[in-house]
């Protein structure tokens, strides 16, 4: 196995316990449009997406074509609970400043959702020019475009990156590019559901918390970063 030159992080759902504020509103917001669903749908077939990817499948699905004025609508009562709610994951700040290689961050996110979120919860300094969104690719997750994306940009080879997430699409993506997967399942959104992963997105492990992930690979974290 090629030694690890990258980890790449996905922002929602792992360092930052957004993804259950966002299944939340948009199964609020959706359902004054006639679209009902649960957080297991929405976590089975919209996390790790990109919005225009979610805009078509309630389209496709539903048959319901949301106004223009939707996104604009959803993002903002999203970034207000966000300022209210918004968690870092536990351990994370200690996990990313303990890594003895490179790392950076790629996320199916708006850059400015993903700048917010990323003020809010104290993590700007961490990723400071190491973040890339689905809107520097063609193809969001679960194509492989933004993970390789992020790899060449970081110089590293695919298949010396571990991908670090929590979404299915997100994990279909890290495989796709050729690389290792590692799902993380600690956040508040997958909490009571069947993680049993389908044929086409199993991880090579997963792990319940950053002090799990820790334990499994000291090697990873020989490092203690400054402060």
């Amino acid at each position: 196995m090629t030694a690890p030159q990258l980890i790449i992080f996905d922002c929602d759902g792992v360092l930052i316990d957004s993804e259950v504020i966002s299944a939340r509103q948009l199964i609020e917001e959706l359902k004054g449009y006639g679209v009902e669903m649960d957080m297991a749908f929405v976590s089975r077939h919209f996390l790790g997406r990109s919005y225009p990817v979610v805009l078509k499948e309630v389209r496709d699905r539903w048959g319901v074509q949301l106004p223009d004025r939707f996104e604009a609508d959803y993002r903002a009562r999203l970034l207000a609970a966000f300022e209210r709610d918004l968690k870092v994951m536990p351990d994370v700040t200690e996990t990313i400043r303990a890594l003895a290689l490179p790392y950076c961050l790629a996320t199916s996110s708006s850059p400015e959702r993903m700048r917010r979120s990323l003020e809010i919860t104290g993590l700007s300094d961490l990723f400071d020019g190491l973040t890339f969104t689905a809107s520097d690719v063609a193809r969001g997750k679960p194509a492989p475009d933004l993970f390789l994306h992020a790899a060449a940009r970081m110089g590293a080879d695919p298949a010396a990156c571990i991908v670090i997430e929590d979404s299915l699409n997100g994990v279909r993506a890290g495989l796709a590019a050729g690389m290792r997967v590692w799902r993380f399942t600690g956040g508040s959104h997958l909490k009571g559901l069947d993680l049993t992963p389908p044929d086409d997105a199993i991880p090579e492990a997963s792990y319940d918390g950053f002090p799990a992930l820790r334990a499994a690979h000291p090697g990873l974290f020989a490092a203690e970063r400054v402060k």
